[in-house]
C-alpha cells in the first residue's frame, strides 16, 4: 500500500515539472515580448533658407530680386527709386514659425516696410529661435528727392512753380508733397556745364535732413568736382573752427519731373536768418565780389581795395543804412593800412574779430580756394556795436586743388596768404602768432578729416556710379580739372594725397609767417 502511495507522488511531481517547462494544455498564456524603448526625436534647427521680392507679388518691380545670403544677414539692393515701404517677400524656412517683432509673417503674403534693416526670427516646435538681418538697399542708400515742375528751369532769375517731395530712407525723416518754387543758380557752374544746380523755394519753412528750418535751400550739383565731396569738405572744416555759423550740406539722389539728375549735395543757403547766418535786426551780410556778378538790383559799394556787395538787408543808395555800413568797413580799411594798424587798442582788433578772420583765413588757406585770394564768395558780417566776422565760407568747387588756371593747382605756395586784408594782418606778430596756433590745432585732426573723406567716399559708391552713367565725367575733362583719372577711386585718393602734401607745407610754412 505505502509503495503504492509513492508511486502516485512521484508520478504527480512529475507532470507537474513537465507541465512548468511548456508542456501542457494549449491554455497556457504568451510569453511577454518588450519593446526597446524609441529613441528621442531632435527638433530640426530653425533655419531662414531662402528670400526674395518677386515681381509675381510686387507688381511694380521691374523683375524678381534674390537676396543673397551671408551668415545669418540676406541682403539685395533695389536698382530703382521705387518705394519700399510697402513690399511682399517671398521665403523658405525650417522650423514652425517666422516672426517679425513678434507678428507672423506669411510667405508671398505679408507686406513689411524696407526702408530700415529688418530681423526676421525663426522659430521651431522645441522653442530654439534664430535671428536673419533683412537689408534691402534703396537704390543709391541715399535719400530720394523728387522735383516736379510746372515748366523747365531755364533761368537764374525766375522761379517756376511745382512740387517737392523727400524720402529720406533709413536716416532721415521724410516730407510729403510740398508746393515750391525753384530757379537756377550758381555762375561758371549754371552757365558752362549740363548738370544744373538750383535754388528751391519752399511754400513754408522745413527742416532737411536733420538741418534747421527754412524755406531756401541750394542743390549743388557738384559737375567738376568728381569726388563730388569738396564743398562737403570745405563745411566740415569750417565747423570745426570758432566760425560762427558755417552751411550745412547732405547727400541725395534728385528726380526733375521723372528723370534722374543724378547726386545732388543739399546745401543750406548763406542768407540773413535765425538759423543761417544771424545779423539781427541791425546787421549787414556782405560779399567780396565781381562788377561782372553783380545783379542790376544789387546795391553795394567801393573800398579802396575791395567791391562790395551787400548781401543782406535789402537796402536803397538812399537808405541811412547803406552810408552806416559803407562808412565803418572804409573806416575798418583804413585804420587796417594805417601806420598804427598793429595797436590792440587803437588798430583793427577794435574792428575785427580776430579768430574769425584766422579760421576764415585757414580753412581757405588749406583748400587753396581760388576765389578767396580777390575774386568772390567773400563773406564777412558786421552787426552794429561788435567787431567785423568773416564767414561764412562759401564755394569750395573748384578747392583742394580742382583748377588748372592759376597756382591754386599746386599743393605747395601761398594763396590767401595774399588776399589784401589778409596780408595785411599778417604783418601783425599778434595775429601771426595766433596764426600759428590755430594751424597747429587743425592739423592736429588731420587724421580725422581723412577718415570722413574715405567714409563719405564709401557711402557714395553706388550714387556715383549712377551720376556718372548720366553725365559721363569720369575719365574725360571737365572745365577747370587739372588732372582726369578713369575712377572715382582715383579721383578722391587724388583729393586726399593733394590735403596731405598741403597740409605737410602749411605746418612748415606758418612758422616762418
Amino acid at each position: 500500500m505505502k509503495r503504492d502511495i509513492l508511486k502516485w507522488v512521484v508520478a504527480s511531481v512529475f507532470l507537474a515539472l513537465i507541465n512548468g517547462c511548456g508542456g501542457g494544455s494549449s491554455s497556457s498564456p504568451e510569453p511577454v515580448i518588450t519593446e526597446p524603448p524609441a529613441a528621442p526625436v531632435t527638433p530640426i534647427a530653425p533655419a531662414l533658407k531662402t528670400f526674395s521680392l518677386l515681381k509675381d507679388n510686387n507688381p511694380d518691380l521691374q523683375e524678381d530680386i534674390e537676396f543673397v545670403r551671408d551668415g545669418t544677414t540676406f541682403a539685395a539692393r533695389l536698382e530703382t527709386a521705387l518705394p519700399v515701404t510697402s513690399l511682399t517677400p517671398t521665403f523658405s524656412f525650417d522650423g514652425t514659425e517666422v516672426t517679425l517683432e513678434e507678428v507672423a509673417q506669411t510667405s508671398g503674403t505679408t507686406s513689411q516696410d524696407f526702408t530700415q534693416i529688418l530681423t526676421y526670427r525663426v522659430s521651431n516646435e522645441a522653442g530654439t529661435t534664430e535671428d536673419y538681418q533683412i537689408d534691402l538697399t534703396h537704390f543709391t542708400g541715399l535719400p530720394i528727392i523728387f522735383l516736379t515742375t510746372d515748366e523747365p528751369v531755364v533761368s537764374k532769375d525766375d522761379y517756376v512753380t511745382g512740387t517737392f517731395r523727400l524720402d529720406g530712407g533709413r536716416n532721415y525723416d521724410s516730407v510729403d508733397q510740398m508746393d515750391m518754387k525753384i530757379r537756377g543758380r550758381g555762375n561758371s557752374t549754371w552757365a558752362l556745364h549740363p548738370k544744373k544746380p538750383y535754388q528751391m523755394k519752399l511754400e513754408s519753412k522745413r527742416d532737411l535732413f536733420g538741418m534747421l528750418e527754412d524755406k531756401k535751400w541750394l542743390f549743388l550739383a557738384e559737375y567738376s568736382d568728381k569726388t563730388l565731396l569738396r564743398n562737403h569738405l570745405a563745411f566740415e572744416l569750417g565747423r570745426r573752427t570758432s566760425l560762427r555759423w558755417t552751411p550745412s550740406g547732405h547727400f541725395a539722389e534728385v528726380f526733375v519731373n521723372g528723370e534722374h539728375d543724378g547726386f545732388y549735395h543739399i546745401s543750406e543757403k548763406v542768407e540773413d536768418g535765425s538759423n543761417r547766418v544771424d545779423i539781427g535786426d541791425t546787421g549787414f551780410l556782405l560779399e567780396i565780389d565781381q562788377p561782372s556778378r553783380l545783379d542790376p538790383d544789387d546795391v553795394s559799394f567801393r573800398t579802396d581795395t575791395y567791391l562790395i556787395n551787400i548781401k543782406e538787408p535789402g537796402l536803397a543808395y538812399s537808405d541811412p543804412e547803406f552810408n552806416q555800413v559803407r562808412t565803418h568797413i572804409n573806416q575798418f580799411e583804413s585804420i587796417l593800412f594805417g601806420d598804427n594798424f598793429a595797436d590792440p587798442v587803437a588798430g583793427y582788433r577794435a574792428y575785427a574779430d580776430v579768430d574769425s578772420f584766422i579760421d576764415w583765413f585757414l580753412v581757405n588757406e588749406i583748400a587753396k580756394n581760388v576765389d578767396a585770394q580777390w575774386y568772390s564768395s567773400i563773406f564777412f558780417h558786421w552787426i552794429p556795436g561788435e567787431k567785423i566776422r568773416m564767414g561764412p565760407i562759401w564755394d569750395f568747387d573748384l578747392g583742394f586743388g580742382n583748377v588748372d588756371y592759376a597756382d591754386a593747382t599746386f599743393p605747395e605756395g601761398w594763396w590767401v596768404r595774399w588776399n589784401s586784408w589778409i596780408a595785411r594782418m599778417l604783418e601783425d606778430p599778434y595775429f601771426a602768432a595766433r596764426v600759428k596756433e590755430r594751424y597747429a590745432l587743425m592739423d592736429s585732426q588731420r587724421p580725422e578729416i581723412k577718415e570722413a573723406i574715405y567714409a563719405w567716399a564709401e557711402q557714395l559708391n553706388l550714387s556715383q556710379a549712377e551720376n556718372d552713367s548720366i553725365w559721363q565725367t569720369l575719365g574725360n575733362y571737365v572745365w577747370p580739372n587739372p588732372v582726369v583719372y578713369d575712377t572715382y577711386e582715383e579721383e578722391v585718393e587724388h583729393l586726399v594725397t593733394w590735403l596731405d602734401t598741403r597740409m605737410d607745407w602749411l605746418a612748415e610754412s606758418v612758422e616762418t609767417l
